[in-house]
């Protein structure tokens, strides 16, 4: 039976990272995952370029049921860290949209800084490799796997959420989890396009595929959530970076609030053309909107798309500005776990050390990345929780006989 300091079940982003960590800390450390190819989620994430972290990150960027758990990884190792790590490694890079860093080339590059981190480490990787059982054992813990018997001092749970299974999404770290008795904050998909009643969506299903800039919210009072994104229509609902955001924040039951045109007060902008313009209502919507949605609103509010600016009603006016500004919806579902980018929910970090991530049940049990309870925004903050959660984790272990 081989002995290590450490074993890291799970070769995702946390997986590999604590690996690399620790290894070069001095520990002997094995990496092992079930899945044939590691770090998928990183390969084909940022459409193939990977937004590996974010300029601007801080706790209000996260989700948890325990909303100060993140704070200390995050504050001990920054997005500042990592992008010093990437430019160590020669990866140029390029900021998009609200201080998103993605790879000028491919996510590839990041797969293999990591892997070269674990080298550096002398990370021995066994892949694919499955855990049957971990039971606690004199000195720690005792692991079967398909490669064989292992004993370890720790064990670090990586293995994700349940996001995008066809690239090997798995719930093993959340059923081990259950088995050591720790509670699970129930597991729902994060960043996932919202779906909608057929009936009702079927005036909008025709505008699948446009987009436009709007403000989404959802929630009342210090539970509401906002956001300034993009909109998607597809031919079942709402998706776009819009969605994504506010999908964490959703539950059933709750209506959104669209506003359509965040950046104009449209009812002044229409009543102003009434005095100014000539045009038909039609035209002049379609200069504050795009001319497919414009048309659709009207249609659905049966006011006459053909009348001029001059005869058409204050009231009328106010009330198509009213619907466009505050449209309420009732989403009901998501695409689910197939679309979803992340998991909300997970272990429940009530049961965890802040400091290092291990259990408060089980000495020398710990859990990181998307498996805990934290979930970032969409924008490059999931991976950096993967990044700080893997850190502070590995920086707190010391190679046996140290000390």
């Amino acid at each position: 039976m081989q002995d290590f300091d450490l074993v890291v079940v799970g070769a995702g982003a946390a997986g590999l990272f604590c690996a690399g960590i620790a290894g070069q800390r001095g520990l002997r450390v094995l990496l092992s995952d079930h899945a044939p190819r590691l770090a998928e989620k990183i390969r084909i994430s940022g459409g193939g370029r990977c937004n590996f972290t974010n300029r601007d990150v801080g706790p209000a960027n996260f989700l948890s049921e325990n909303p100060a758990f993140c704070r200390s990884a995050l504050a001990r190792y920054s997005s500042q860290d990592f992008i010093a790590l990437v430019q160590k490694h020669g990866i140029t890079f390029h900021e998009k949209h609200k201080g998103q860093l993605f790879c000028d080339d491919s996510s590839e590059r990041i797969i293999q800084m990591l892997l070269r981190e674990c080298e550096l480490g002398q990370v021995e990787r066994r892949q694919p490799c499955t855990v049957h059982e971990l039971r606690t054992a004199a000195g720690g813990f005792e692991l079967e796997t398909s490669s064989g018997p292992l004993r370890s001092r720790r064990v670090v749970v990586a293995t994700g959420g349940l996001s995008i299974p066809k690239i090997g999404a798995s719930d093993w770290g959340l059923r081990l989890a259950k088995r050591f008795d720790h509670a699970i904050v129930e597991p729902r998909p994060a960043l996932v396009p919202l779906t909608f009643d057929t009936q009702v969506w079927a005036p909008f299903a025709e505008l699948s595929g446009l987009s436009l800039p709007v403000a989404v919210s959802v929630g009342q009072g210090k539970t509401r959530a906002r956001f300034l994104e993009d909109l998607l229509f597809t031919h079942r609902g709402l998706s776009g970076p819009a969605m994504l955001q506010i999908s964490s924040y959703w539950r059933e039951g709750q209506e959104l609030e669209l506003d359509l045109r965040p950046d104009a007060d449209l009812a002044a902008l229409l009543k102003a053309a009434k005095q100014s313009s000539k045009r038909l209502l039609g035209n002049e919507l379609a200069e504050h909107l795009p001319s497919r949605l414009a048309q659709t609103w009207l249609a659905r509010l049966a006011i006459a798309p053909n009348r001029p600016m001059p005869e058409c009603k204050d009231k009328d006016l106010q009330t198509l500005a009213q619907h466009l500004k505050a449209w309420r919806l009732l989403p009901d579902g998501t695409e689910g776990w197939r679309k979803a980018e992340v998991m909300r929910g997970g272990v429940d970090t009530r049961e965890l050390n802040s400091q290092n991530m291990e259990s408060k049940r089980v000495p020398g049990l710990h859990f990181i990345g998307e498996v805990v309870d934290v979930t970032g925004w969409l924008g490059g903050y999931n991976f950096q929780w993967a990044w700080a959660s893997a850190a502070a984790c590995a920086r707190a272990m010391e190679p046996s006989g140290a000390g």
